[in-house]
C-alpha cells in the first residue's frame, strides 16, 4: 500500500506537469515533473515522506529504467539513414569531446564533486536529463547529485533553445538548412529543446535537428557500458563487470522498432512512446520530491561555471565541428 501512495503522488505531479507543459508551450514537461518534484519536496512532502517513500523509490529505479528501454521505440535505423553520415559522425565527434572536456575541466581543474561531473558530462553529451538519470544507477549518485547535473541542463539547455534561432540568419550562409538541423541536434541538450529550438527556424531543420538528436539518444547504451566497465575497472580490477542490462535492451527495442515498425499499428507505436513518457516524468517527479535544497547550496558556483563553460564550447565547437565535417562530406563526394 506504501508503494501505491508513493506511485500515485509522483502520477499526481506527473499530471500537473504535462498540463502546465501543454499550457506554456514553452517548458519540457520532463523539466516541469522535477521542478515541481523539487517545490513538493522541500515543503509539504515531509508530511508524507514515511508513506511514501517505498513509491518514490520504486519511481526513481525501476520505472527510469523501464522508461530508458521504452525510449528505443522512438527510434529506427531509417531514422538514422535519412540524415546521412554527418550526423552520426558530428554527434560521435561532439559526444566524446563533451564528456572528456567536461570531466577534465570539472574533476581536475575546478575541483567539483566527481559524480556531479559525471552526470552532467553525460548530460551535456548525450541527451540532457534522461541521459544523466540513465547514468545515476551506473556512477551510484545520490538524487541531490543528479539534480544539480540536471538544473544545469535546464538552465544551458533552455538558453540555447532560444539561442540557436537567433544565431541562424547569420550561420545560414556557412551551413544549409539540413546541415543547421544537424548542428542544433548534435549540440543542444535535451530532445524538447533540440524540437523547439529547430522549430522555431523551418520544419526542414526541425526534422534533421531531432532525428540528430535521436542518433546522440542511440549512443546512449554502448556510452553507458563503456563508462560502467570503466569505473568497475577504476574501482577494482578484479570484479566482475556490472553490465547495466536497460541500456543493452534499449538498444534491442530501437533495432525491434526498426523491423516491426511497418508492421504493428502506428497507434500501438505511438501508445508505448506516450506511456514511456509517462515512466520518465514519473522517475523525474521522484527524484525532486528527494531532492534537498541545500545540495544546490553545497554545490556552490563551480557547477554554474562548468554548465557555461560547456555550453559555449557546444556552440562554438559544434559550429565548428559541424562545418568541418560538412566540408569534407562536399570533398570526398565532389570527387
Amino acid at each position: 500500500m506504501t508503494r501505491f501512495f508513493g506511485l500515485a503522488l509522483t502520477a499526481g505531479i506527473t499530471a500537473l506537469a504535462f498540463l502546465i507543459s501543454q499550457w506554456s508551450g514553452a517548458i519540457s514537461a520532463l523539466t516541469l515533473a522535477i521542478v515541481l518534484g523539487i517545490i513538493l519536496g522541500n515543503s509539504v512532502y515531509a508530511r508524507v515522506e514515511a508513506r511514501a517513500t517505498e513509491g518514490v523509490n520504486f519511481a526513481k529505479t525501476w520505472l527510469l529504467r523501464t522508461g530508458i528501454v521504452l525510449y528505443g521505440f522512438r527510434i529506427t535505423v531509417q531514422d538514422v539513414s535519412s540524415v546521412g553520415g554527418e550526423a552520426i559522425i558530428s554527434d560521435a565527434i561532439l559526444l566524446i569531446s563533451t564528456f572528456f572536456l567536461t570531466c577534465w575541466l570539472g574533476i581536475h581543474y575546478l575541483k567539483i564533486d566527481r559524480k556531479i561531473v559525471q552526470l552532467t558530462a553525460a548530460g551535456c553529451s548525450i541527451c540532457g536529463a534522461a541521459a544523466i538519470m540513465a547514468t545515476a544507477p551506473v556512477v551510484k549518485a545520490k538524487s541531490e547529485q543528479v539534480s544539480v547535473a540536471v538544473a544545469l541542463i535546464v538552465l544551458f539547455g533552455t538558453l540555447c533553445m532560444f539561442l540557436y534561432p537567433l544565431m541562424y540568419p547569420y550561420l545560414n550562409s556557412y551551413l544549409t538548412d539540413h546541415q543547421f538541423g544537424i548542428y542544433i541536434g548534435s549540440s543542444v541538450h535535451e530532445v524538447a529543446q533540440v524540437y523547439a529550438a529547430g522549430g522555431n527556424i523551418s520544419p526542414a531543420v526541425a526534422d534533421a535537428a531531432v532525428i540528430t538528436k535521436m542518433i546522440r539518444v542511440m549512443m546512449l547504451a554502448p556510452f553507458l557500458l563503456a563508462l560502467s566497465y570503466t569505473l568497475q575497472r577504476e574501482d577494482n580490477s578484479s570484479q566482475k563487470i556490472m553490465i547495466p542490462w536497460f541500456a543493452v535492451w534499449f538498444i534491442v527495442v530501437a533495432l525491434l522498432n526498426s523491423f516491426i515498425g511497418e508492421i504493428v499499428p502506428k497507434a500501438v507505436i505511438h501508445a508505448l512512446i506516450q506511456l514511456d513518457t509517462i515512466l520518465l516524468m514519473m522517475a523525474m517527479s521522484a527524484l525532486g520530491l528527494t531532492t534537498k535544497i541545500s545540495a544546490f547550496k553545497q554545490a556552490g558556483v563551480k557547477p554554474l561555471l562548468l554548465g557555461g563553460i560547456i555550453c559555449l564550447w557546444l556552440i562554438v565547437g559544434g559550429f565548428t565541428v559541424n562545418w568541418l565535417v560538412s566540408q569534407s562530406f562536399a570533398l570526398v563526394f565532389a570527387k
